[in-house]
């Protein structure tokens, strides 16, 4: 206070405004300099306490990984998607919020997962593979303690195989599954890697309860050297497609294994669609970069949607998806012959790898699908997947998942 009581009116004035322009700062040093040395020393003080106040505060932002998102209102009658779940919301959805853009989605971000926290919302399984493949499912801990699962330096989900050399029967793998439910869906899986090599077999899918009656949806899926990704859908009587021609279905991809889709009818075949991008698979998937997944369920049908890294639509990027701007899907399964609500519900969605099984294991014989010019018993040596798998830990240094994200939508 002894400062001010010694500076004459208009010096303390010009404090008063707060304008530390260089102009300023000038013309209050010349008049500083006709008083005292000691005043001149605690202008400067003074000025100096003054700029201090005004330096601009820097808020940390907020990082979530895993995020539900309860709705606090009921869907519109474009689908059915309501949502079941034992989960905790872990972050508001102000702190989910999408950035900013000129897209209107008529969605809503209902669940999120990536980064350290990528695994709540998931539960592990531990029992026997259902598809008889010569793995081992494991929990998190021991896929933790085993190198089997964890998040890189780039903040991307891995869920390995073990490499160990040889094993006696069966080789660890990991398994999980959404603990919420859904009926209807945008789904956007971001992935850099999967699993790919003789005797692999993974995938993305989602699938009902009392199977088939429920309902499969397979969104990724391949065995072996495959390159190009297979979705397809697994259901009770009376799900079909109206067309094998790709003009009438409004597809990219090819039909494979008919029309008939019910899983008891077909040998479990179902009916399904092969992508027309020999990048969306397995290896050639690996090194080009990987890429993005969609699947669309809604009342409508089911449609499921690829793009490699650099062509991902700029709406989904922004957070804000717009189905409608994304063109021709991979795959399309109307609804006016397999009615979506009928045959799919209390969906659950699951990442797994198994190796030989049912596919894999059945298929070692064969090529000439896209990516498999050589059967697998040729390109091996070995006449079974089974011996193979168990002799050859080191040929499944590629044989895990390396996920970006996972982003689940409801329609308002």
């Amino acid at each position: 206070m002894f400062l001010l009581h010694a500076l004459p009116l208009y010096i303390i004035l010009l404090i008063a405004c707060h304008d530390t322009s260089a102009t300023l700062l000038s013309r209050v040093h010349d008049i500083a300099s006709l008083h005292t040395k000691n005043i001149a020393r605690d202008l400067r003080l003074a000025f100096r306490a003054v700029l201090v106040s005004q330096q601009t505060q820097v808020v940390p932002q907020m990082r979530f990984s895993y995020c539900q998102i309860e709705s606090s209102g009921s869907s519109d009658s474009g689908a059915s998607s309501s949502k079941s779940t034992t989960s905790t919301k872990t972050a508001s959805a102000a702190s989910a919020s999408a950035t900013a853009s000129s897209y209107s989605s008529p969605y809503n971000l209902a669940e999120y997962h990536n980064g350290t926290d990528f695994f709540t919302g998931w539960t592990f399984w531990t029992t026997s593979d259902p598809t008889n493949g010569l793995v081992d499912y494991v929990n998190e801990t021991t896929g933790r303690s085993n190198n089997l699962v964890e998040v890189n330096s780039d903040g991307h989900t891995i869920m390995r195989v073990e490499t160990t050399g040889m094993v006696s029967e069966n080789r660890q793998s990991i398994r999980i599954t959404t603990e919420s439910t859904y009926n209807g869906v945008l789904v956007i899986m971001d992935s850099v890697h999967m699993p790919t090599g003789c005797g692999t077999w993974p995938a993305w899918w989602s699938n009902g309860p009392n199977w088939p009656d429920g309902g499969e949806i397979d969104i990724v899926e391949g065995i072996n050297n495959y390159t190009d990704n297979q979705a397809t859908l697994h259901t009770e009587s009376g799900c079909s497609l109206p067309s094998t021609s790709a003009d009438v279905l409004n597809v990219t991809g090819t039909v494979v294994d008919g029309t008939n889709c019910a899983a008891d009818e077909t040998s479990n075949e179902g009916c399904g669609f092969r992508s027309a991008s020999n990048v969306s698979f397995g290896a050639a998937f690996n090194d080009n970069g990987g890429g993005v997944y969609a699947m669309k369920w809604d009342d409508d049908g089911i449609k499921v949607y690829f793009w490699t890294q650099d062509s991902v639509p700029s709406d989904i990027d922004a957070g804000t998806p717009v189905p409608d701007r994304w063109g021709t899907p991979m795959a399309n399964w109307p609804s006016s012959t397999c009615n979506s609500t009928k045959y799919f519900y209390n969906h659950s969605f699951i990442f797994d790898t198994t190796l030989c099984g049912d596919w894999a294991g059945n298929a070692w014989n064969s090529s000439g699908t896209p990516g498999q010019d050589q059967s697998c018993a040729t390109r091996t040596g070995y006449s079974n997947c089974e011996d193979f798998v168990r002799a050859s830990g080191a040929s499944f240094d590629e044989a895990y998942w390396e996920i970006k994200s996972v982003k689940f939508y409801e329609l308002d």
